[in-house]
């Protein structure tokens, strides 16, 4: 087929993004509510006459607005059109798409609420009027797309006059972010932002911040060149100044870009197209930095750029190109800090933590999740990865906190934080959903030193979480497979650890263990039809028999193995060698984490029909599993029967094991059997079954058969957004565990954490 014309491929994208913003309902935001409204008593707190308490406790005092209303996370995205990027003066009503767009990304990345203004109004005092009236409703003002000047005195009279933060994105969001990749940019080129020459053209709001910004990096004045669409900003010029381009006026009698473009280290565009050209590239010092900004035509393109100059370190505006300066690196986190202090302005210090914070994130070690949402791209620091991606989850914790800290130094904080390093934790948590929760198994974790082998060494996963293991652990990380294919991914994946230096490594190839391996398959093998051939050959090839040797000989603590390959394979390798009177599995248990907590569900993958005695041994699992999560089981039996209204099926197998556990005496909550609905509703629950013995909805749901707890599983994690933790496989002793290829780095993770710590025969 032939590839389609440049023409066709621009309908097809207008007429999706017509059809994405048009549906399943019109627009991009919707408000829901926070709280219950099911019934009149709801209803008489939410309005009349509850709401006439908050009201007067906000009238007591003022700061009670950010307990009982929205105001502490709520952001104004105020605009009228004259500036919108790319498209210019569009007027108010047209730029609400991109006002929409701006408070879905502050709700993505940042969990902060918005509302978007489309404001009718040219004269910037009146604008600035009108934004400062607004200040009862919101935390803080995000300005967007106000043209030049106007937009400098919309600000400054908004900060003047307002006690939230007031913050013109095109502006200081921009600067923000090409400060960060400027400082990186040097770092790759060995310069120094004291001694660099730059060269800029535009000169409007972000322009001028963008140079407001350098200076503050350490760029000296008389090192900067300004050109507009009139040529070079000059001492003594009168066409099209403002105090603001005035500020950077050069004493000299050179007029044009091509005048000044010589021996510069740093060009910086947000011009238009076409105004850098390849010969200026030419002229600029070795190792030249070019930031072509203009959007969507850069002032000139990469390729031509890296024509001229093949060691040039480039930027765009674009994300089909390498280091995009995208502005969502640095607004949600700088409004998640500052809401979070409740500061009164955003200060210079704040903006220098977030370039700070977005800059070291890039020269560190790529995010698993980041990898994942760019697969393909290079993310390796350097000059093709100077700035994070936007779908970096560590963002929101490390640029957040940073901006925390530098308003709380600065003394613009109304209410300073006590503890930064759990405020980063929290913000890691709500990112990360499984950070919170897996907080008592990490904590529990880093008292025990435990050796972890990993079967399938070589994949991308694995390398990162071993990574991760080393910088969040005190665990040991064993990786099976060859060396040469792990060096190669860690230096493609830009990892930092090398397989022999930080990690312990099994070559399948060529182990001086061999023999041994082999020789130890063959003596638990030898009367189950295994020859001395075969345990070679399954010695030099099978990784999982390899990881569970290892954990038999003592030479690992616990195994995890599972990413690619059907679950019950694995599960055979660790029965033959690690399985005994005292350790067979009995269950695999999986933790999903949903909106309104977890739920884990047993028995996923080990039995198809579990028997009474397995289904008891599965509850005592897990309900032990359950507790190293700091919470008190409340296991269920689920079935399609409910107390006894099918006497066979399932329904019969659930109540002998309830008669199991009850002989038992165990010290967990349990009920059953009862259909999911009656598991999770207590009311419901207590009208089948007056008082049953089971309080609150239930957090471990028992299923008499592995299809349906692993369709319930899987209905949870695809449909209902829930994560996944585990599966953990039960009755092991904590020494071996079997993922699902769909398992995380992070996924990963969290199961060395489970197993980095001893369990009893049942856990």
């Amino acid at each position: 087929m032939d590839d389609q014309s440049p023409d066709t491929s621009k309908d097809i994208l207008r007429e999706a993004a017509l059809f994405y913003h048009e549906n399943p309902k019109p627009g991009k935001l919707e408000i829901r509510a926070t709280k219950p409204m099911a019934n009149g008593r709801d209803l008489s707190r939410a309005y009349s006459p509850g709401v006439a308490e908050a009201c007067l406790e906000i009238k007591a005092d003022p700061a009670n607005a950010r307990r009982y209303t929205t105001k502490g996370n709520l952001v104004a995205v105020i605009s009228n059109g004259t500036a919108v990027l790319g498209l210019g003066n569009i007027g108010a009503l047209a730029s609400k798409p991109v006002m929409e767009g701006k408070a879905v990304l502050f709700k993505k990345f940042a969990g902060i609420d918005c509302f978007d203004i489309e404001v009718d109004e040219h004269d910037p005092e009146k604008l600035a009027e009108i934004v400062c009236a607004l200040e009862p409703t919101f935390g803080a003002v995000n300005l967007e797309d106000i043209k030049a000047p106007d937009c400098f005195i919309v600000e400054r009279i908004c900060r003047e006059r307002m006690n939230i933060p007031v913050f013109h994105d095109d502006q200081h969001g921009t600067a923000i972010v090409v400060g960060a990749a400027a400082t990186n940019a040097l770092h790759v080129a060995g310069k120094r932002f004291e001694d660099v020459k730059v060269v800029s053209t535009g000169g409007g709001a972000a322009g001028i911040a963008c140079l407001n910004m350098l200076l503050k990096l350490g760029v000296k004045r008389e090192n900067i060149w300004l050109c507009d669409i009139h040529g070079l900003v000059y001492e003594g010029r009168a066409e099209d100044m403002n105090p603001q381009k005035a500020a950077f006026a050069q004493a000299s009698d050179k007029r044009t870009l091509d005048d000044v473009i010589d021996g510069a280290d740093l060009f910086l565009g947000l011009s238009g197209p076409g105004v850098l050209h390849p010969e200026h590239v030419r002229r600029m010092t070795a190792r030249p930095i070019i930031f072509a900004l203009a959007n969507p035509t850069p002032e000139l393109m990469p390729d031509l750029a890296r024509e001229a100059a093949p060691d040039a370190i480039i930027a765009t505006g674009r994300s089909d190109f390498p280091n995009q300066v995208n502005n969502v690196l640095c607004f949600p986190f700088i409004f998640r800090g500052a809401l979070d202090v409740g500061a009164t302005t955003i200060n210079d210090e704040m903006e220098v933590a977030c370039v700070e914070g977005i800059a070291a994130l890039a020269r560190a070690t790529t995010s698993a999740e980041a990898a994942a949402a760019y697969r393909g791209e290079q993310l390796t620091f350097g000059a093709d990865y100077l700035i994070p991606k936007p779908f970096d989850p560590r963002l929101s914790g490390v640029v957040s906190t940073a901006v925390a800290k530098a308003a709380m130094e600065t003394g613009v904080a109304t209410r300073p934080l006590t503890d930064l390093k759990a405020y980063k934790h929290k913000l890691d948590a709500s990112v990360f959903k499984s950070a919170l929760l897996m907080r008592p198994v990490f904590e529990a974790a880093a008292t025990a030193s435990r050796r972890i082998v990993f079967s399938e060494g070589e994949d991308e996963r694995v390398l990162r979480a071993a990574q991760a293991i080393l910088e969040e652990t005190t665990e040991t990380p064993i990786l099976i497979g060859r060396p040469e294919v792990m060096e190669a991914r860690c230096e493609r994946f830009g990892l930092k650890v090398r397989p022999g230096q930080d990690f312990h490594i099994v070559n399948p190839e060529n182990d001086p263990r061999y023999r041994d391996y082999w020789e130890t398959y063959h003596r638990i093998m030898a009367r189950r039809g295994v020859t001395p051939d075969l345990a070679r050959a399954i010695m030099r090839t099978n990784t999982t028999a390899i990881a569970a040797i290892m954990v038999q000989r003592d030479e690992a603590d616990s195994m995890i193995c599972g990413t690619f390959g059907e679950y019950r394979w694995h599960l055979n390798y660790i029965r033959q060698v690690l399985g005994s009177a005292r350790l067979h599995p009995q269950g695999a248990l999986s933790l999903m984490i949903l909106e309104d907590g977890p739920l884990f569900i047993a028995d996923t993958h080990v039995h198809s029909r579990p028997t009474p005695e397995e289904l008891a041994h599965s509850a005592i699992g897990a309900a032990r599993h359950v507790r190293r999560f700091g919470l008190s089981p409340n296991v269920a039996f689920c079935s399609q029967s409910s107390f006894g209204n099918h006497p066979e099926g399932s329904g019969k197998r659930l109540r002998e094991a309830l008669e199991i556990l009850d002989a038992r005496e165990c010290d967990f909550c349990y009920e059953g059997e009862m259909n999911v609905d009656a598991a999770l509703d207590p009311e419901l629950r207590e009208r089948l079954m007056p008082g049953n013995r089971m309080k609150g909805a239930a957090n471990v749901l028992i299923f008499g058969h592995a299809d349906t707890a692993s369709a319930t599983r899987n209905i949870l994690k695809m449909k209902a957004g829930g994560l996944e933790v585990g599966p953990i496989l039960m009755g092991m002793g904590n020494r071996a565990h079997i993922v699902t290829p769909s398992i995380t780095a992070r996924g990963l993770l969290n199961m060395a954490a489970i197993a980095g710590t001893p369990v009893d025969v049942y856990g």
